[in-house]
């Protein structure tokens, strides 16, 4: 993370949560003092197109994009989009995915080795297996549940988290969202061997 700025590059297609995910994202860091600075496009989002965003925050942000090779993680609700965005990552980022396939505009079909080559791109990969989490999640919080993993890779306190969750998701869902996301840390503290420590709630 160069210069003490952590770059979280969010993509999916339209309709799946993430510019909700990366405004909690930017909130939280606000919440811990930091500087922030945001980029998005979304003017596909009603058509099953591309939806990304940039998230860079620190002691202090120039710019709101994050440029070729520098994403520290990518997070992403749709398998193509995390191939298509895996140019930005750098050497040894951290891949946050699940294995939705809602084949994005302009791909006919998916590669059948997907899951491997996205290994072979990333230093660590998290993979959320969403039809093996039905059960403990509300399937309107998967972009809440892969937060959960990027909370795992960040210095942001819980309390943020669990701040901005709160205030940002629809009404009535916080307490969803919330658990959502602890569902979320757990994976992802199998998934890179680290221990978990305290609970947002």
């Amino acid at each position: 993370m160069a210069e003490n700025v952590t770059n979280v590059l969010m993509v999916g297609v339209g309709g799946q949560g993430i510019i909700l995910a990366s405004d909690i994202l930017a909130e939280a860091a606000m919440l811990a003092g930091l500087d922030v600075k945001k980029s998005e496009v979304h003017g596909m989002s009603q058509r099953g197109g591309p939806v990304f965003s940039h998230v860079r925050f620190g002691p202090e942000v120039h710019s709101p994009v994050i440029g070729r090779g520098e994403a520290d993680v990518i997070y992403a609700l749709e398998r193509m989009e995390l191939l298509r965005w895996a140019p930005w990552a750098r050497p040894g980022a951290t891949a946050i995915y699940a294995d939705t396939d809602m084949l994005p505009t302009g791909i006919a079909a998916y590669p059948a080795d997907i899951d491997d080559e996205i290994a072979s791109r990333f230093g660590r990969v998290v993979r959320f297996d969403m039809r093996e989490l039905r059960s403990q999640i509300n399937p309107k919080a998967k972009n809440t549940v892969l937060l959960g993993a990027v909370s795992m890779l960040t210095d942001l306190p819980l309390d943020a988290y669990a701040q901005a969750i709160t205030e940002l998701v629809p009404p009535g869902t916080a307490e969803a969202n919330l658990k959502g996301f602890e569902v979320g840390r757990r994976v992802a503290a199998s998934a890179l061997g680290v221990r978990l420590e305290s609970e947002t709630s």
